[in-house]
């Protein structure tokens, strides 16, 4: 009984610091943060509508699924290089960072509309 309720207390006080470092977070990593989750659940999405309908046009559905894997990836890769604590990226200023987000959801896009035919 005393282990259950040290093992709660423990997840209590690991959610509670992942919390308040969280909120320490700048806005514009918080708004990368929920475009990857908005990406991620969309994902998911299209794997439940693909379960319960099926997966007639599979090309599609890879396409949306590619879709939202690769935009969510070049989102993380966004965020890594906005992150004023990340010292790997700190010559790179983010305006640039931004404009290789676009481009390569540019290229992403279009490879995947030459996938849908």
């Amino acid at each position: 009984m005393g282990r259950t309720s040290s093992s709660k207390a423990d997840a209590q006080a690991l959610f509670q610091s992942l919390r308040s470092a969280y909120a320490a977070t700048p806005v514009n990593l918080k708004i990368i943060d929920l475009y990857v989750g908005f990406a991620v659940f969309t994902a998911l999405i299209q794997v439940v509508y693909m379960a319960i309908v099926g997966s007639f046009p599979f090309n599609s559905f890879l396409s949306g699924m590619l879709s939202c894997v690769g935009t969510a990836v070049l989102a993380v890769c966004l965020r890594i290089q906005v992150n004023k604590e990340n010292k790997e990226f700190k010559d790179l200023p983010p305006e640039r960072a931004f404009a290789d987000f676009v481009l390569c959801n540019l290229v992403l896009h279009l490879v995947i509309m030459n996938f849908l035919g």
